[in-house]
């Protein structure tokens, strides 16, 4: 894919897939070049590990494009994408594109390469058989809302909520008659097909999900009093439970907090050596985050029956646990829709937290394509009420 840009742009740029061996040196320039910061106020830094398709690459179907200076061959604008297949509710599965990472240096912004770098990303998304598109952005970023919203006709569609619980220095206790097992991928498979298959996001290839080495494993917890009547081969659902699933993001990039005063830096600092001497007062202390750190993210949330609420908060604490024993784990975080009943019962702190992930969809395709593709009278992107339950595919975030 080639593009150049009108000469009314005073530059000659030019769009193309990103090429590994020949960008990967360029791309890295480019993105430390967008990661400026204002003076006197703290930022959040992500580092790549040297790979800029990490967010990406563990879809089968994706891409990075990149726009080009031809005249001083630099890298000044990219985007990725990738596509996969989710339910829409009920289990009607359609192909969807989720647009990510679309950045512009700032010397070469206001010309209108962020929008072609969108316009030729939804041109290879319509091309591999996407029926959708959507992005996903903070409600406070109001120059990408405007650019998706008014320059490409996207659509607000639904809004989440990031919730990010800190590891502290001192374990969490567990909650007394509550059990917590560990599912095999299969028995995992199982239990989601059964309780989230027809959610909305859902994706088809939860098996590779869960089988990927990213996903440290599925945890259920159900009262003790069950255990006599538990069911290895989960054909029947207890009564009660919750279970979630754990994506090691460590392993594809890192998060650096710069910018902090130096009486921010002392407080935070003395906060987790109070807790370090004195554990058994359960200080609320602030991890490190002024080095690199990775966070687990928790994915397909989900409790049912009488207790449940105690029983994903045993499940919570249980994480914070295992992640306390990963030197470079800071954080814990999960997405869940705003109607989620897991949203009131998950552990975090609102200050770190947010309340408002907004997610923006474009149909694509052609007018005969959608005619053939659109099942009941109503379109999917014009139902305003947003279910409660929204899976989150830990590969977005």
């Amino acid at each position: 894919m080639s593009i150049q840009f009108a000469p009314r742009l005073e530059e000659v740029m030019v769009v193309r897939e990103y090429q590994e061996e020949r960008d990967k040196a360029a791309v890295e320039a480019f993105e430390s070049r967008c990661d400026f910061r204002q003076a006197g106020k703290p930022s959040l830094v992500t580092d790549l590990l040297g790979d800029p398709l990490c967010r990406v690459r563990h879809f089968p179907l994706h891409v990075m494009l990149v726009a080009e200076h031809v005249e001083k061959s630099e890298i000044v604008g990219g985007i990725r994408g990738c596509i996969k297949t989710i339910s829409k509710g009920d289990h009607d599965y359609i192909k969807l594109a989720y647009v990510l990472g679309l950045r512009v240096s700032p010397p070469h912004r206001q010309l209108g390469i962020g929008t072609k770098l969108v316009q030729c990303l939804e041109e290879w998304c319509k091309k591999n058989g996407a029926d959708y598109a959507y992005m996903a952005t903070d409600s406070y970023n109001k120059a990408s809302l405007n650019l998706f919203t008014l320059k490409c006709d996207y659509i607000k569609f639904r809004s989440l909520t990031v919730l990010v619980q800190p590891v502290h220095a001192h374990n969490k206790p567990l909650i007394s008659g509550v059990v917590i097992k560990r599912l095999d991928p299969q028995l995992a498979i199982s239990v989601y097909c059964k309780t989230l298959g027809g959610s909305e996001f859902f994706p088809e290839d939860i098996d590779v999900i869960l089988h990927n080495k990213l996903t440290l494993g599925t945890f259920m917890a159900i009262p003790k009093s069950y255990l006599d009547h538990w069911d290895p081969k989960m054909t029947i659902l207890p009564p009660s439970f919750a279970i979630l699933s754990i994506w090691n993001t460590k392993e594809v990039f890192r998060f650096q907090v710069k910018g902090v005063s130096p009486l921010t830096y002392a407080e935070c600092a003395g906060s987790r050596v109070l807790d370090t001497l004195m554990p058994c007062l359960r200080l609320p202390s602030v991890p490190n985050f002024f080095k690199q750190f990775g966070v687990y993210f928790l994915y397909g949330l989900h409790m049912r029956g009488y207790g449940s609420s105690r029983l994903m908060k045993s499940l919570c604490a249980h994480v914070h646990n295992m992640a306390r024993n990963d030197v470079l784990c800071r954080a814990v975080v999960a997405e869940v829709g705003q109607r989620d009943p897991v949203r009131e019962v998950m552990p975090h702190w609102r200050k770190f937290s947010w309340a408002e992930d907004i997610w923006c969809i474009k149909k694509l395709g052609t007018a005969k394509q959608d005619m053939n593709k659109t099942s009941g009278p109503h379109d999917w992107i014009k139902s305003s009420s947003s279910p409660s339950v929204i899976f989150v595919d830990p590969r977005d975030f």
